[in-house]
């Protein structure tokens, strides 16, 4: 366990995120296994990697990677909720 971990002070940054259609606020891993990554609570940042999970997404982005960015791009153009997002981010 680090010494981080046990302490109060969070280095992690505070952003906004999409739940769905919904905005919620998350964190910006600043360390850990998961640094830069976008996560719901600034424990993740710590946490082990499921490995399992990790190995169905390689698969699901070899087999559908291109879908999946088309498709996510469309839904940040045009998604109500992802426009705000980006205004809100921009912000800090």
């Amino acid at each position: 366990m680090l010494l981080r971990e046990l302490t109060d002070n969070l280095d992690e940054k505070q952003i906004w995120a999409r739940k769905g259609k919904k905005l919620v606020r998350k964190y910006r891993c600043a360390g850990g296994k998961r640094h830069g990554r976008i996560v719901s609570k600034p424990q993740a940042c710590f946490a082990a990697p499921d490995i399992k999970a990790r190995i169905t997404m390689k698969r699901t982005q070899a087999r559908v990677g291109s879908r999946m960015a088309r498709k996510a791009k469309k839904t940040k153009r045009t998604n109500p909720a992802s426009r705000m997002l980006k205004t809100l981010n921009r912000r800090r």
